[in-house]
Order: C-alpha cells, then sequence, then structure tokens
C-alpha cells in the first residue's frame, strides 16, 4: 500500500505539472499563428508542409485529443472493458507442443509464459515485474503474472485511448518510466506499472508525432524502433533506413537526423544528436552492464546470395563511430551500389559475423543470478530467421559469451527448433529477449504470437 500511495502521490504532482503545461499551451495556441511543437531535434521543413504525404497508420492527429487529456490526468471516457488475451485453449496447447521439439543446454528448461498476438520487444518493469510487449501494430499489451507462478494470469491491452502506429520499440528508465518509440513519434507512460490496471494512463510526448524523423522519409519498411536508456540517463533509438541500400543522394540527410544510425537525447527529447551512423537497421540495442558501451545487431543486405553478407554484432564504445553501411553490406563485404567509393575513415568492423540472412534482432546482456555462472554477463539475442534464403536459416536464440575485457570468447547457439528442417516451416520466429527479475529469460515470437520462458535447474 506505501508504494501504491507514492506512486499516487507521484501522479498527483505530475497532474498538476500537466495541467500548468497545458494552460501554457493552449495560451499559445490562441495566438494566431503560433503554433509549438517538440521536435525532438528532428530537422523540419525537409518538404514543404502542404505537400508532405500522410504518414503510415494513424494520421498524425488522429487522438491526439486523448492525448491531452492524459497530460492533464483527465479521463477520456475509454471503455472500463479492456480488451484481453485468452491464455488457455488450443492455441495454448499448440505452442506448448511446439516447445517439445525446442533444444536447449542441459539443466535448462522451456515453457510458454504468455499467448501474446505479434509480440515484438519487451520492457520488464522495474517495480511490479510487468512485462510491456510492443509490436508492429497498433498495439502494446502488458503482461501480469499475479500469482508468480511464472505463467502469466493476465495479458491485457495498455493504453487503450492512445492510437499508436508500430508501437515495436519499449524500455524502461531507472525510475520506473515507460518510453514507447512508434515509427514517427516517441510518448513516455510516468508510473506506467501503476495506470497500467485501467484504461486511462499517464502519458506525455518525448518526441511529438512526424518529429522521429521527416514525415517524408516514412516508410513501411525498417520502420520498427527499439530504445534503451544509457548509464548518462540518455535516451537511445536506433532508426532503420528504408531501403535496401539507398541511393547516394539520401545520404546527407540520412546523416544528418540519425536515419541508418543510433540517436540520443535527453529524456525530454532535448538536445538530439546522432551517436552512431554505418548501420543498415539495427532492431537491437543494450548497454554492456558496467560500461558505456553500446552493443547492438544489424541487419544485413539481402539480394547479394544465399551465404553473403554476414549479419552483425557491433560495439560501440563512444559516439560518432561509422559501423560501415552502405559501403559495406555486411562484415567485409562490399556493396556494388558503393563499390567504386571509399568508404569513410577508421569504419568499425563488427565483432561477431553471424549466420548470413538469420536477421539477428533482439539482444540483452543476462544479469540475471539463475543461469550458471558463466552465463553472467554474456549476450542472449535472437535471430528471427531468414525471408529470402533457399534453405531458411535462423529461428533460435544465440549466446555469445565474451572475455572480461569485452572481447568475444564464442558465439554459438542457445536455443533452437523453431525451424522444422524436414518441411522448412517456422513454428515460431524468435524477435527479443529479455530477463525477469528471478533471472529467468523471456523470449518474445511475433510469429506465434506468443512469449517463452527459459529457466534453469542444475538438478534437471
Amino acid at each position: 500500500m506505501r508504494s501504491k500511495a507514492r506512486l499516487l502521490g507521484a501522479g498527483l504532482v505530475l497532474a498538476v505539472a500537466g495541467m500548468t503545461a497545458s494552460a501554457a499551451w493552449a495560451q499559445q495556441q490562441a495566438q494566431p499563428g503560433r503554433t509549438t511543437t517538440n521536435t525532438g531535434g528532428a530537422t523540419p521543413g525537409e518538404v514543404a508542409p502542404n505537400i508532405r504525404p500522410p504518414p503510415g497508420g494513424p494520421l498524425p492527429q488522429a487522438g491526439q485529443g486523448n492525448l491531452d487529456r492524459l497530460q492533464q490526468f483527465r479521463t477520456t471516457g475509454t471503455s472500463a472493458q479492456m480488451e484481453t488475451v485468452p491464455q488457455e485453449g488450443r492455441r495454448a496447447d499448440a505452442l506448448r507442443r511446439n516447445l517439445e521439439r525446442i533444444k536447449l543446454p542441459e539443466g535448462f528448461r522451456i515453457d510458454l509464459f504468455a499467448v501474446v498476438p505479434d509480440a515484438r520487444h519487451m520492457a520488464v518493469g522495474t517495480s511490479s515485474g510487468v512485462v510491456f510487449v510492443g509490436t508492429r501494430k497498433q498495439r502494446v499489451w502488458a503482461v501480469t503474472d499475479r500469482d508468480r507462478d511464472r505463467v502469466a494470469d493476465e495479458v491485457k491491452v495498455f493504453a487503450p485511448s492512445i492510437q499508436f502506429s508500430v508501437p515495436n520499440g519499449l524500455c524502461f528508465t531507472p525510475d520506473g518510466f515507460l518510453q514507447v518509440v512508434e515509427h514517427n513519434r516517441v510518448l513516455s507512460f510516468p508510473a506506467a506499472e501503476f495506470f497500467y490496471e485501467g484504461p486511462d494512463v499517464a502519458a506525455e510526448p518525448v518526441v511529438a508525432q512526424g518529429q522521429l524523423i521527416p514525415a517524408s522519409e516514412e516508410s513501411f519498411n525498417h520502420g520498427a524502433r527499439v530504445c534503451r536508456v544509457g548509464p548518462d540517463n540518455k535516451l537511445y533509438i536506433s532508426l532503420g533506413q528504408p531501403f535496401n541500400v539507398p541511393a547516394a543522394a539520401k545520404l546527407e540527410l540520412f546523416n544528418r537526423v540519425g536515419i541508418g544510425g543510433i540517436i540520443r537525447m535527453d529524456r525530454d527529447g532535448k538536445n538530439r544528436e546522432v551517436y552512431a551512423r554505418g548501420i543498415r537497421n539495427s532492431v537491437g540495442i543494450a548497454f554492456r552492464p558496467g560500461s558505456n558501451e553500446l552493443w547492438f545487431t544489424d541487419n544485413q543486405v539481402d539480394g547479394m546470395g544465399d551465404d553473403q553478407p554476414p549479419g552483425e554484432i557491433n560495439r560501440s564504445t563512444g559516439p560518432n563511430q561509422h559501423f560501415g553501411f552502405p559501403w559495406y553490406g555486411g562484415g567485409s563485404v562490399r556493396t556494388k551500389e558503393f563499390a567504386n567509393s571509399n568508404p569513410p575513415p577508421e569504419t568499425v568492423p563488427p565483432v561477431v559475423e553471424t549466420t548470413p540472412h538469420a536477421a539477428d534482432l533482439g539482444l540483452t546482456f543476462y544479469d540475471g543470478r539463475m543461469f550458471p555462472e558463466e552465463y553472467r554477463g554474456a549476450i542472449l539475442s535472437a535471430q528471427h530467421g531468414s525471408w529470402n534464403r533457399t534453405t531458411p536459416v535462423g529461428a533460435r536464440v544465440m549466446v555469445t559469451f565474451l572475455n572480461q575485457d569485452g572481447t568475444v570468447r564464442e558465439h554459438k547457439p542457445f536455443a533452437e527448433g523453431w525451424l522444422d528442417e524436414e518441411t522448412n516451416e517456422y513454428l515460431g520466429r524468435p524477435v527479443d529477449v529479455a530477463v525477469l527479475r528471478d533471472g529467468s529469460v523471456l523470449v518474445s515470437d511475433d510469429m506465434a504470437g506468443a512469449i517463452y520462458r527459459i529457466s534453469y535447474d542444475r538438478r534437471r
């Protein structure tokens, strides 16, 4: 009760702040020709506003009224009968049967944690352990294990009054603010673990709709973002670029705004800067515990053959590093489009070259205590699986063991079996990996619509 009271007290403070901000906003809007927008540092005016195409998903102002009300801690009138997902039945039984095929090291076990449609990137709550799950569609899910039996009791929609557009990237701040990165907007949800039980949740725009990237560059391709809060308390966001290989004419704009790179900003959206460049489409970023190193996966160029180029796991040791794309299609393999021009000097090569076209996505550093000692500090990463390879590969979870200095000791499969090698069918396609507070590991699967839990017992 005391913890809830503190959260509610925090909410009241936020409510007062929200109403004050709203009043100022309204006063400014009353002045002819005066508008205010949190741009998040994006470069406006790349295309004249009157000729910009409408963005994908909901139109920029759809649901804006509800968002304004939530900023003021006012109800939206959204029904309290919130959408939930059944956790038992034929579908759950089929998913459990599929898990019987998964191969793990000795002592490990995998179970169905939750049925979650379109499950993509996950963020585990810092106080309650509620798991928030993004999608590439229009929903964010809240997954609750109320009795702590390590199986979800409830999966329901989060913030149903807000119209999301590709809310793929979720991450928590150390003090419990849930950040949701959409295709072209960033929202922050203070005390999400407290308010998620109802349809109305405290919400605050960090980057307004249409200001994460120029609206002229919105695309259905490579638009799923991911985020992390760094040791510097800044928000880091990966921005995939929309092409297989972009035209040279696009590079100046992309480099300036961070498309095909990783950007960082203050948690309120200010002081935006491009942190890393030369990245095709990273859908997995994580900081190595106890360091300022940002590690990330990168999906590499298609159409160069079944066995090239390799995918990548990269290690960024500081700002302003370049990781080679589009001069390199993956690893040391040059692209034909940029074969006749020189890559930037001091291009940083990947620390791991992964199986070509396995589609490496989410990754995390294991910081729990359930797994054996050798896993502590290791990277667990998801391979989504190939879409255009003659013989499919991937659909598994990999482990990368590191030395004390951060160099890579070994990279190998950890959990595999979602790819039926006889029929070449995918039984599941892992997306992201997250660590629960008990030290077990969650794996999301957007094809099967599920989250799995991997645990360890040395007695097995």
